[in-house]
């Protein structure tokens, strides 16, 4: 996710967003508005399903009883004018928000940069291409409020699965588990699926705490760093993209080993 032309949009003036700086820390929570969830959708050229993800994301969450919550959409100066779709979007789905970051890229500081302007108590974060099903939402809010700290969907539970997934892909990602099973057992070993990117955790849980994720992954480093009690996972099946290019590769993986040795060193001095 990295692109460092400037974009230009046409700013609204409650859905766009400056982008926080400084260090990434989540503050604990300020003028909330009534707000109970925020929804944190990093992206990158994306412009082929943005439209279509707010409008089904912005349904599913309509429908969960006495929830107010909001969409915040944290684009990395997409060539392809995702931003600005989205803050189209914002006209006729008043719970969307958007920030566009020009001087940083990367997935996972998207979220926390997300998090940092969000209003929420329940801080989260899902993909903007569909692939993680929206409906699943419905029972990660519920989850929270049935006294999670942190609600996480899981392909590896049950009613969880990975679709299409070729032989290959699926060895790849059991390795990476068993590998964080072997480097931050203490971690990885309190989860079935620590490479998802669709979680809710409290806000209070990681309020204060100085976060430094790498690449592509935050779930494992909000689990080590933030102060995470009564963990809950809902079973998901991971769907192919349909519109859109896809962002991975191998270098998500050698990522994910970089950031679990950081961890696991941090680990080891807070011992």
């Amino acid at each position: 996710m990295s692109n460092s032309n400037s974009t230009s949009l046409s700013p609204s003036e409650t859905a766009f967003l400056p982008v926080p700086t400084g260090p990434f820390v989540v503050p604990s929570a300020g003028q909330t508005d009534g707000i109970e969830l925020s929804l944190v959708l990093p992206t990158f050229k994306e412009s082929k399903n943005i439209g279509s993800a707010l409008d089904i994301v912005t349904s599913v969450l309509r429908g969960v009883d006495n929830l107010r919550f909001e969409l915040i959409v944290v684009d990395d100066n997409s060539p392809d004018g995702t931003a600005q779709l989205a803050l189209d979007k914002s006209r006729s789905l008043p719970e969307v928000r958007v920030m566009c970051r020009t001087a940083e890229s990367g997935l996972a500081t998207a979220v926390i940069r997300g998090w940092q302007a969000a209003r929420g108590q329940i801080l989260a974060v899902m993909d903007a291409d569909l692939q993680h099903p929206p409906e699943v939402l419905t029972r990660l809010v519920a989850a929270m409020r049935g006294g999670a700290d942190l609600a996480t969907a899981s392909r590896h539970v049950e009613d969880g699965g990975v679709g299409t997934w070729n032989l290959f892909r699926r060895i790849i990602s059991r390795t990476a588990q068993f590998i964080g099973l072997i480097i931050l057992p203490e971690v990885v070993g309190r989860i079935s699926d620590p490479m998802s990117g669709y979680f809710m955790i409290e806000r209070k849980a990681i309020a204060g705490k100085t976060l430094n994720p790498t690449g592509y992954k935050i779930l494992i480093e909000v689990l080590a760093r933030g102060k995470i009690g009564r963990i809950s996972e809902v079973g998901y099946v991971f769907q192919e993209r349909q519109l859109g290019e896809s962002k991975v590769s191998n270098a998500i993986y050698l990522q994910y080993l970089q950031h679990l040795l950081r961890l696991r060193f941090a680990w080891l001095r807070r011992s």
